[in-house]
């Protein structure tokens, strides 16, 4: 459990801004999305975490309330016992009242600190949501960053040519469209013509066949 705190604890506290500006030297998105999977998963243990303290919490209350309410019950039977001279019945009444009266204080003090123990976790976990958010925002902020510096060296990569280059590269591009065009289009005549061609074909084929009949 030490451990996993301490784990817990160095993961919540790493100062994001500065790790990641010593990355972006490299390659800053796949170092946050590394650190945002290592993130989730640190979450996730936290958030299980919490909902078993949860669960302990509450079994320890529903325990120390047995406890309490037998100890309650054993004392009552003790008192009533004695007042009856049934020192035997006394006597185990007295011994029952006083196991339960030691495993109801040990319920108490172990509900408590489980209570206290939650609390640390819940605050933990929410710090740590924050930090996943607060990465979330990061990644898209460098997203945003690298569209930018990528559409930027695309630009730069045409306007940085010579005038006359840039000219003719696009020159060269309209006059592949205008091909491209053309041959399209000789290719759409040529299917139209072959298709008319057939459907002439086919008539006379059936005017022949009805003057046979």
């Amino acid at each position: 459990m030490t451990s996993l705190f301490t784990r817990i604890k160095d993961t919540i506290s790493a100062d994001l801004h500065g790790i990641m500006d010593k990355k972006e030297a490299g390659n800053p998105i796949t170092a946050l999305n590394h650190y945002l999977r290592q993130s989730e998963r640190e979450t996730e243990k936290v958030r299980l975490l919490v909902e078993r303290q949860h669960r302990l919490k509450e079994e320890f209350g529903r325990e120390y309330s047995e406890a309490a309410d037998m100890a309650e019950k054993r004392l009552h039977q003790k008192n009533v016992a004695e007042q009856a001279g049934e020192e035997e019945y006394a006597e185990f009444a007295a011994r029952e009242w006083e196991e339960y009266s030691q495993r109801a204080s040990r319920l108490e003090k172990a509900q408590q600190d489980a209570e206290f123990q939650l609390e640390n976790l819940e605050k933990q976990y929410e710090n740590m949501k924050h930090r996943l958010k607060d990465m979330r925002v990061r990644q898209m902020e460098l997203m945003g960053r690298e569209n930018v510096a990528r559409a930027s060296y695309q630009m730069s990569k045409v306007t940085s040519e010579s005038g006359e280059r840039s000219l003719s590269r696009f020159g060269d591009m309209e006059l592949y469209i205008e091909n491209l065009e053309k041959r399209v289009n000789r290719d759409y005549h040529k299917r139209t013509f072959d298709a008319k061609l057939a459907e002439i074909e086919q008539k006379l084929i059936e005017q022949a066949e009805n003057e046979k009949r």
